[in-house]
């Protein structure tokens, strides 16, 4: 397997483990529990995670890795990326040092139970790993497809990086809500 992949493959692996931890001992009010009107709950920023895998990070890992099976690049690697890239990937990492708003099609529209909302984030992590196995091989700088901000196309290899970090700052996100001092205890 591609070094690069592999990498990958480990942060999932510690994402998982994190996120299980994380989503265990705490009733659905905790989950839910938003420590002010302007900031979301665990629940949210689980939800949220859900949602960006589901309607933007799978579809377009998906069809970058199609692309590159029919256009037959290859590579072993190592892969360097464009400027840009890399600092959007710097700038996704916790704790945030920039912030975004998210859409609407990617929040939570009302609470739901902890249960279901784990179940989806490891079946989508699940998908995640099947398609790092699926992208071996690939030149993960010259497949492409287009980000979800629309403006530029990004590698194969950004996304995974991006995807894994846009998890990792919402783990730490969905951690600080549970370390808040009025912190449902029950």
């Amino acid at each position: 397997m591609i070094a690069e992949l592999e990498t990958y493959q480990d942060q999932l692996l510690s994402i998982r483990q994190d996120a299980s931890g994380l989503l265990s001992g705490f009733s659905d009010h905790q989950f839910n529990w938003r420590p002010a009107p302007n900031r979301w709950s665990m629940g949210e920023c689980f939800d949220h995670l859900n949602l960006t895998a589901a309607r933007l990070f799978l579809p377009a890992i998906d069809a970058a890795i199609d692309g590159a099976r029919r256009q037959g690049l290859t590579s072993p690697g190592p892969f360097a990326y464009p400027a840009l890239q890399r600092m959007f990937l710097k700038i996704s990492e916790p704790p945030p040092k920039v912030r975004f708003k998210a859409p609407s099609a990617i929040k939570q529209q009302a609470a739901r139970p902890m249960a279901v909302v784990r179940q989806e984030f490891m079946e989508r992590q699940d998908r995640l790993a099947e398609q790092i196995l699926r992208a071996d091989g690939l030149d993960l700088r010259r497949a492409r497809h287009r980000s979800p901000l629309p403006i530029w196309k990004w590698s194969l290899g950004t996304f995974f990086a991006v995807a894994l970090a846009h998890e990792r700052r919402h783990i730490w996100q969905a951690r600080q809500v549970c370390n808040e001092r009025e912190f449902p205890t029950s």
